[in-house]
């Protein structure tokens, strides 16, 4: 039972690990997305193209993990998820597809009006792709994909109430958690335009974001009590409140203009956020017909997998840290182009 245990609470981490790699691309998609016209939209960008660049590809690592370990781990929840809820999973990996190429082909692409067709691929995708996987999540969270294969209805498991509230949760707060980073990203490139520019769509987004929380957790109330019950006690109230305190410590971070510690206290709200949920509906893996220690695959191999899963995280764990290091010290930043990010636009971006 410890080794289950472990190997949920190493799912749920690694969950949080994407939410915030990927939620943090996901989200600069959704500000280049809302940047606006050529004028007003390109200093944005540029930025965007500047943080993005170097990690966009490696924070998919972590989904794959994800994968890998619901598939061995949890077999049962993996084949219930993949087939119940499979069109909004497709949605998701069309989204996936898509936003790497329009970014990958976009910086290159020297025409005007097709950087502008792929910056929408890009943007649009950014906001498929969370909206779906978090929508599959919520299917989940409420009861909706029992066990077995297409057991549950292929629609409505992802298409309700709490769906819709997780999928607007998780859009809210990748824009949140990247526009958190586009304001250090702007900081070390030395753009005090960009840095107030991301600084006030970040405080706003945080408001955003708790309001959202707020509507969700009403509309859970009414559409899986069950989850809300959770939500509101024991460590899923504790993850709770430590992901709203975490919002808030953000925004008061950079309405007071600092910078350090706005990578860090987002992380913490979005990590947060998704123990919330994992442990809100425990003990069950599929509420409420499938508990975790059901769902679990063969001892020998949870056991093997336990393993396997510290030394992935140990070989890839210190490169990914180098990565993201080295991107957060701007030395990977000069091998983009010859375009000078402090030069200050003679438009004023509001």
């Amino acid at each position: 039972m410890i080794t289950i245990d472990l190997v949920a609470i190493m799912l749920l981490l690694l969950i949080a690990a994407y939410s915030c790699g990927g939620g943090a691309d996901f989200g600069a998609g959704i500000w280049d997305l809302l940047a606006g016209d050529k004028d007003r939209g390109t200093r944005p960008r540029e930025i965007v193209d500047y943080a993005l660049a170097p990690v966009w590809e490696a924070n998919n690592l972590w989904l794959v993990f994800v994968l890998v370990v619901t598939w061995t781990g949890f077999p049962r929840v993996f084949e219930a998820v993949m087939s119940t809820t499979w069109i909004a999973l497709v949605f998701a990996a069309l989204g996936l597809v898509l936003r790497g190429a329009a970014f990958a082909i976009r910086k290159p692409t020297l025409g005007i009006r097709q950087r502008r067709r792929l910056g929408v691929v890009f943007g649009v995708a950014s906001v498929v792709t969370p909206y779906f996987l978090a929508s599959a999540i919520g299917g989940v969270a409420s009861g909706r994909v029992p066990p077995g294969n297409r057991q549950g209805d292929a629609i409505t498991s992802w298409l309700n109430p709490t769906s819709v509230m997780f999928g607007l949760t998780a859009l809210t707060a990748a824009a949140f958690l990247s526009a958190a980073f586009l304001v250090s990203d702007a900081h070390r490139f030395g753009a005090p335009d960009m840095e107030a520019y991301f600084r006030r769509r970040s405080v706003a987004s945080a408001g955003l974001l708790l309001l959202v929380m707020l509507v969700a957790l009403a509309v859970i109330h009414q559409d899986a009590p069950r989850l809300f019950v959770g939500l509101t006690s024991g460590w899923g109230l504790v993850f709770a409140l430590v992901a709203a305190a975490a919002i808030i410590g953000t925004a008061l971070l950079l309405n007071r203009r600092i910078v350090r510690g706005t990578r860090l206290a987002p992380i913490a709200a979005l990590t947060a956020l998704v123990l919330a949920w994992g442990f809100a509906q425990s003990p069950y893996a599929l509420p409420t017909t499938l508990t975790i220690k059901q769902a679990a695959g063969d001892p020998d191999s949870m056991r093997w997998l336990v393993v396997v899963i510290i030394v992935a995280v140990l070989l890839v764990g210190p490169a990914l840290a180098l990565l993201y290091r080295l991107d957060t010290t701007a030395r990977l930043a000069a091998d983009h182009d010859d375009r000078d990010l402090t030069e200050t636009p003679t438009s004023t971006h509001s």
